[in-house]
């Protein structure tokens, strides 16, 4: 037989100070003190001090929620990365969050996995909280982008970064994939490399397809066929590389490659580790690029040939850009390009 048990107050508890209540004690109104604490509206100085004081004593915290219902404005900003294992992300997110922390925004950060699914779970997730803009970068796996069309149809703020999307009516922060893929399978082709593979990223992602043109335009400047069997879907993650350098190991000797330019770095480390098992030399046997100067690329065996770039600044300028839309400060579509740089190391056989 249940019993009735009476509800009892947890004598821990303590009890949030209200506006009202500090109006209360000084004697005057609840919008004076709210006018004072948010600093709107005039109000005397000396009346000012007097409500800070004794907000400060009394303990008392703002209520956000509240507030974001009157000013229509949460100070929250929603981030959608695709991964967490590849370093460029987290140094984005360091860049988003110095730019936000000194605006006084605060992040909601998730993850899709590089999955379409869960990365509009995400999105709506963040739409439900009220965030007042979005960062995105999209997942590998995103066929279309009506998710992103209606956030922009209902009006919420959003910048792409790293992987865009071109035409949809949003501004995105990334570097030129295609030049900079271009001038690192140049940079192969000059050191007398001519059967070079490309270990590509999925076609319906920006940087995927922009890569995969930057190699192809760096072997037609050079009159050099782009042989179907060296360019292997790998993915952007080690797992994919590793795969797709096996698939260009189990070509007959004659076809293999003499060089790969890989998608991205951990695409390269997981070739990079399947040459090794077949007992081949790097970059005796085969040179080998990356792209994104990921933090492990200069601890490897064999230090990784790369492209980097600058994470940081693509998560800073991003931020900014969302900021100004936000705010009203920068309405304009912007395409923002940031440069980037070659690092050259040991697996080129270049160095």
């Amino acid at each position: 037989m249940k019993k009735n048990i009476p509800h009892r107050k947890n004598k821990h508890a303590v009890n949030r100070v209200t506006g009202k209540e500090i109006a209360d004690m000084l004697g005057i109104s609840a919008m004076t003190v709210s006018r004072a604490i948010n600093n709107r509206g005039y109000i005397h100085e000396e009346t000012r001090q007097k409500v800070v004081a004794a907000a400060k004593k009394m303990g008392y915290s703002p209520n956000n929620i509240a507030k974001s219902l009157v000013l229509k404005k949460t100070h929250t900003i929603g981030v959608v990365i695709p991964e967490i294992t590849h370093s460029f992300f987290p140094e984005a997110i360091r860049g988003i969050e110095e730019v936000t922390y000194r605006a006084h925004y605060d992040l909601i950060l998730t993850h899709s996995a590089e999955d379409a699914k869960r990365e509009r779970d995400a999105i709506r997730t963040l739409e439900s909280k009220r965030v007042d803009g979005i960062l995105i970068s999209m997942a590998e796996s995103v066929e279309d982008h009506k998710t992103y069309k209606e956030l922009i149809a209902i009006g919420v703020p959003i910048v792409f970064f790293d992987r865009c999307v071109a035409g949809i009516g949003a501004s995105c922060v990334s570097i030129d994939d295609e030049l900079s893929a271009m001038k690192i399978t140049e940079h192969l082709l000059a050191h007398g490399y001519k059967r070079v593979a490309h270990l590509s990223g999925p076609k319906d992602v920006s940087i995927g397809r922009a890569r995969l043109n930057g190699f192809k335009r760096a072997l037609a400047a050079r009159g050099i066929v782009c042989h179907p069997e060296l360019v292997i879907d790998s993915g952007f993650h080690e797992s994919g590389g590793y795969a797709a350098m096996k698939k260009l190991l189990a070509l007959p000797k004659a076809q293999q490659p003499r060089a790969v330019v890989a998608v991205n770095d951990p695409a390269a480390f997981g070739a990079m580790r399947a040459i090794q098992e077949r007992g081949l030399r790097i970059p005796e046997d085969i040179a080998i690029a990356g792209f994104s100067d990921d933090i492990r690329a200069a601890m490897m065996p064999v230090p990784l040939t790369t492209v980097r770039q600058p994470a940081y600044e693509v998560g800073r300028l991003a931020a900014l850009k969302l900021l100004g839309l936000i705010e009203g400060k920068s309405p304009a579509i912007e395409e923002i390009i940031v440069q980037t740089e070659q690092v050259i190391r040991k697996s080129c056989g270049c160095h």
